[in-house]
Formats: C-alpha cells, sequence, structure tokens
C-alpha cells in the first residue's frame, strides 16, 4: 500500500492530444516513464477547449475540424522525487507546457492486492 501525506510537488504537464514520441501517445510514455521511475501516481486529462503558444484555438465541438485537443497530465509526489524525474520531461516535451506547484497532500493511500494485507509492504513516507 502507497501512503503520502503532508508537502509534496506536482507537476502538470500541459501537451496536445497528437504528440507522439516514437509513433506513440506522448501522454503515454510520460505516464509510462513516471511508473517506472517510482512515481506515487499519474493521470492524464483530456481538454474540451483550449490554446496555447501558437493561439490556435482547439476545441471539441461537433462542427470544429480540430483534433488536437489538449492534454494534462498531472503527478504529484515529493518534492525531491519530482524534481529528479524533471529531465526525463525535458526531453520528452519539445512543445507544451510543463508547471510545478507546492501542494499539501492530505490522503493518498493506494489499494492492496490482497485483501486484508497490512500495508507494511511498499509503505514509504515523505
Amino acid at each position: 500500500m502507497t501512503r503520502l501525506t503532508g508537502d509534496a510537488l506536482r507537476v502538470t504537464v500541459f501537451i496536445g492530444e497528437n504528440d507522439t514520441w516514437h509513433h506513440k501517445p506522448l501522454y503515454a510514455e510520460i505516464v509510462h516513464r513516471a511508473h517506472t521511475a517510482g512515481l506515487a501516481g499519474a493521470s492524464v486529462f483530456r481538454g474540451i477547449e483550449g490554446f496555447g503558444a501558437s493561439s490556435r484555438v482547439h476545441t471539441s465541438r461537433l462542427l470544429s475540424l480540430s483534433e488536437d485537443l489538449p492534454v494534462a497530465i498531472v503527478i504529484v509526489d515529493t518534492e525531491k522525487r519530482v524534481r529528479a524525474f524533471l529531465p526525463q520531461l525535458d526531453e520528452l516535451v519539445t512543445e507544451g507546457l510543463v508547471i510545478l506547484d507546492e501542494c499539501e497532500v492530505i490522503r493518498y493511500v493506494g489499494r492492496t492486492d490482497e485483501p486484508g494485507e497490512s500495508g507494511a509492504k511498499g509503505k514509504r513516507s515523505l
């Protein structure tokens, strides 16, 4: 069971849905690398409308032809672990925005693999 509480750092990566890394979605590569790096978790959110540095509005509205909708990947972990992961984002994100926010985790507890598991296995603290 994974536990994380207290001060943390949130990294949010804004990219386009069609951005790729070696012919696969960039957001999937970022999530895979965050998992491999042992970060607490990562979530991908698909936007319904937005614009970035190009000032071109991307939207999911029916009459629009845009399919490159905005995507946000959110990762939260200790500051040390998130900062250690930043060089990988620097390699992957060639167009987009990466922001860091200090935050406080109130409660983050992972699910147990086995019913009645004590939670000692895989437990970590800040």
